[in-house]
């Protein structure tokens, strides 16, 4: 319910930009339906070299040059989709910085004295630019990441339905394995982050402990501090630095798979090793946007 409500209280901040918003997914599409149609590329140009001396040089160039073009094609609407996801993250940052301070003009005393003037210069500095990291990898890894996954799968399905069903079957996991983590990481990034405020706090108090003669006691107080700091984020990144190893484990059980009944469809005559190479490629990028998704949700 939580998540819910934090999810359509971000829909409204980017409800303004929505021109841009349609523009990236379009370029999310093309940039994926290039990629996609990579390995399709690829696998022909390996059938064209059938052995030794049996090497179709014609067919080969006309390959060549469809992947290149489809190579061309996928960098540049790549690059533009960037470019308009960073413009309409940092506008958005804007707004939220802009409309935050708005808020802390008209908030009354007792809030001051109820809160510590760290908390708030946190979230101005530190949490916003959290939450942009997190809306800029939502768009350019999210959405392009959930149509790689769907294109592939039709891809996969259309050269051989059991090899597909092995990569569904196992890829998953990272899902599980990333979930797990970041359960587990929240607590220990929150406690980061208000332990980082209560340090703001006490450095925006130097005027009042030079003037009160309270060093001694406030370099306590910072070491304190400090300590803790330094113990949560060291737990916080350790546990959030294991996602991308315990996902891509998973990946390599993919591909090994893959490569494994592959080759012994390749060998019944069932596909060629073009479409071989080609399943290969798209086992590769069917389990990377796991990987990038993961990222996201631990974000």
């Amino acid at each position: 319910m939580k998540n819910k409500k934090t999810i359509n209280r971000v829909l409204q901040l980017i409800r303004p930009y929505t021109y841009l918003v349609v523009s990236i997914l379009v370029l999310a599409a093309v940039t994926v339906a290039a990629t996609l149609y990579s390995p399709i590329l690829i696998g022909k140009g390996v059938d064209c070299m059938i052995e030794k001396g049996l090497v179709s040089f014609p067919d080969l160039k006309l390959v060549l040059l469809q992947l290149a073009v489809v190579t061309a094609i996928s960098a540049i609407s790549q690059w533009v989709m960037s470019l308009l996801t960073n413009k309409m993250t940092y506008k958005i940052v804007d707004d939220i910085r802009r409309r935050v301070f708005a808020h802390m003009e008209i908030l009354p005393l007792r809030y001051m004295d109820a809160h510590q003037p760290g908390d708030a210069i946190s979230r101005i500095s530190t949490d916003v630019d959290q939450f942009s990291d997190g809306l800029l990898m939502g768009f350019t890894q999210l959405f392009s990441g959930v149509m790689t996954i769907l294109g592939t799968l039709g891809f996969m399905i259309s050269i051989d339905g059991r090899i597909t069903l092995i990569v569904v079957l196992i890829t998953p996991l990272s899902f599980f394995v990333a979930n797990f983590i970041a359960k587990r990481t929240f607590t220990m990034f929150r406690l980061q982050s208000e332990t980082r405020a209560e340090m703001t706090s006490l450095v925006e108090e130097m005027k009042v402990v030079k003037a009160f003669a309270y060093e001694k006691e406030a370099e306590e107080q910072f070491d304190d501090i400090n300590q803790r700091l330094q113990s949560c984020s060291l737990k916080a990144t350790f546990f959030s630095s294991i996602t991308n190893p315990s996902t891509r484990f998973v990946n390599g059980l993919v591909y090994t798979g893959v490569g494994i009944f592959g080759a012994f469809s390749a060998i019944q005559g069932r596909i060629t090793v073009g479409q071989l190479s080609s399943f290969l490629n798209y086992a590769n990028q069917y389990t990377k946007p796991f990987n990038e998704i993961s990222g996201v949700v631990t974000e």
